[in-house]
């Protein structure tokens, strides 16, 4: 058994803009975070969120923070890419939550619910938003789509937990 924590919480209102760090956030089931552009029906990759479990996203920290150490890609070329939690354009940062594992299952970050849908691979838009290399280093490692089950509010430091 595992027990993780949010790191940190991010939001944006439109496709392509840079990412905003919240204390907390308020989960609306089947719609999204509130002022995010999913729930707003801004975002890039679709106007609709719930469709395929695109309410929220995770990402773990330890993934980020493996860039930096010198992960290597699949050519095997060390990456030390530098890239904060929010460039990913993820809204939840997690630590010490083996998210690759929640796909199909329910979990609790704080008081709101979620299922876990798919894995959140990255792609070629990522890359053009931070620096080369990071698309590659964050295959299977970036991250998980989610729905809300119930509202609530999730906050920095929130427990994780199955």
């Amino acid at each position: 058994m595992w027990q993780g924590s949010v790191v940190s919480l991010h939001v944006t209102r439109s496709a392509g803009a840079p990412m905003e760090s919240v204390p907390s956030v308020r989960a609306v089931a089947g719609r999204g975070l509130e002022g995010d552009r999913y729930f707003l029906g801004t975002g890039h990759y679709s106007p609709k969120p719930s469709h395929g479990g695109r309410e929220v996203t995770l990402i773990e920290t330890e993934a980020v923070e493996a860039l930096l150490d010198g992960v290597q890609n699949a050519e095997g070329r060390r990456l030390g890419l530098k890239l904060a939690p929010a460039e990913t354009r993820r809204n939840i940062a997690t630590r010490g939550v083996p998210l690759n594992h929640l796909v199909d299952r329910e979990f609790w970050v704080g008081e709101v619910r979620l299922r876990g849908t798919r894995l959140c691979e990255p792609c070629k838009y990522l890359d053009g938003l931070t620096q080369p290399g990071v698309m590659g280093g964050l295959i299977h490692r970036g991250g998980l789509r989610a729905r809300i089950l119930n509202d609530g509010v999730i906050r920095v430091g929130d427990a994780v937990t199955a």
